[in-house]
């Protein structure tokens, strides 16, 4: 269903029921009115007949009394009038029954059945005198109730028709006015649709107040898409420029090695190229995790022990730190640190900075020290050695994506997986100012028991 035909409906369907109730409203209203006109119309035929009777002293009624009894309402109005005694003076011979008694203090209405039809009845007395006796003069006047019905209906019929007539000028008004109103909708979906797909650039189309925040969200939106976008292509750029150094590495010790005779030689060639390969592949395997963190969705978060999964960490990395001479100590905090994490990412961020004091910490470290401990509403994690440190105006360039401080092998990714996945879990990443080496400490919330 289109917009228009929902506003459209929205608008006209109460107004509909707004118009079935008034029309409800309307009907009973004129039964009320017509049932107070009949019965004034009554009461004024019932004046003028009295008034005639008392003239006339029992004569024939006047012709102006006979047209106003005529004339007294839309509808025949049958009378009958007694006098003193209950002595028969004019009128129809007999009226309707009436069980009650008839007060003196003034007219007195009711309903009736009279020669099978419904009538509405005025009766009411006096005191006159008709050739010279004095007594009650009973006026009695009816109108058969269809009558009224009748004109309450072509009251109630009037206004519906009106009531009709102003709804369907009402919807002729809305469908068109809905269309005027949401034309400044269709003027942005056809200026957006002439749009190519790399124009990305912010909407300045004025539009209705009521649209605004719609085209401010769909502005930043195209703003994060061409944040992405450009993210995705230095991405592209970084990695073309990083693998093609392994590549072309890959490619040269293995286009030397057929020429090599030299038994020795020839095995030192062989283990430079695997060597060259197992970098590129690290390299690669780097690069697809640090997209993965960057674009992925949410980690699978569980609780566990950072202590045991430190320990596992530590007893993979131990053969290659010590393979280097290098001392490797582990200091997990007395008690258990629980957390909530994805063991398997923080595991690879724990195997990164490991990994990292070990490509940069220089010929001269001799220790890595790996440490848990807890503090406040927080855990960390510290991997600290006495290598040749990260200078304070270096750190940002440090946990910079492809940011390298010197010649020193690596990609320039460990420390930027570390950070997205410290981000991913609510935590951060920083180097500690330490008198020697570097410090990198990971802090993440515990986990309550």
């Amino acid at each position: 269903m289109s917009l228009r035909s929902r506003l459209f409906l929205v608008i006209l369907v109460p107004l509909l029921l707004v118009s079935v109730l008034l029309g409800v409203w309307r009907y009973s209203v004129a039964q009320r009115t017509s049932e107070q006109l009949f019965d004034r119309s009554l009461l004024a035929a019932a004046l003028a007949i009295s008034r005639d009777v008392t003239v006339s002293e029992g004569d024939a009624l006047s012709p102006s009394a006979r047209a106003l009894i005529s004339d007294a309402g839309g509808g025949e109005v049958f009378y009958h009038v007694t006098g003193p005694g209950g002595i028969y003076v004019t009128g129809y011979a007999y009226p309707p029954s009436f069980s009650g008694r008839i007060s003196d203090d003034g007219p007195h209405f009711f309903v009736a059945d009279y020669r099978g039809e419904r009538v509405r009845v005025l009766r009411m007395s006096e005191t006159t005198t008709i050739d010279n006796l004095t007594g009650k003069t009973v006026v009695t006047v009816w109108q058969r109730v269809s009558d009224r019905q009748a004109f309450a209906t072509e009251l109630a019929r009037r206004a519906v028709i009106l009531i009709a007539g102003l709804m369907a000028a009402l919807a002729v008004v809305v469908w068109f006015g809905v269309a005027i109103g949401l034309r400044p909708l269709l003027g942005l979906h056809d200026a957006i649709a002439r749009r190519s797909p790399n124009d990305l650039s912010v909407i300045q189309r004025p539009v209705p107040a009521e649209v605004s925040g719609i085209v401010a969200t769909l502005n930043r939106l195209l703003g994060q898409v061409e944040d992405s976008i450009d993210a995705h292509k230095a991405f592209i750029s970084d990695a073309a420029h990083q693998l093609r150094n392994p590549a072309s590495a890959l490619l040269s010790l293995a286009e030397t090695l057929p020429a090599v005779h030299d038994p020795a030689e020839r095995q030192q060639r062989e283990r430079e190229l695997i060597d060259a390969a197992r970098n590129a592949a690290h390299l690669t395997e780097q690069l697809l995790r640090a997209e993965r963190l960057h674009h992925g969705g949410l980690p699978l978060m569980e609780r566990f022990d950072l202590n045991a999964m430190a320990e596992r960490v530590c007893a993979d990395q131990a053969p290659a730190v010590l393979a280097r001479d290098i001392d490797f100590t582990y200091e997990p905090q007395g008690e258990p640190v629980f957390v909530q994490g994805d063991t398997v990412l923080l595991g690879e961020a724990l195997a990164n900075l490991i990994d990292n004091a070990l490509k940069h910490g220089g010929p001269r470290m001799t220790e890595i020290i790996v440490s848990i401990r807890s503090c406040g509403t927080f855990a960390e994690v510290l991997v600290c050695d006495d290598g040749r440190g990260i200078p304070s105006d270096k750190v940002d360039v440090a946990f910079r994506r492809f940011g390298q401080l010197g010649t020193n092998q690596g990609s320039g990714l460990g420390l930027a997986i570390v950070q997205d996945i410290a981000c991913k879990h609510n935590g951060d990443v920083k180097s500690l100012d330490v008198a020697q080496g570097a410090c990198i400490r990971m802090r993440l919330a515990l986990r309550a028991m």
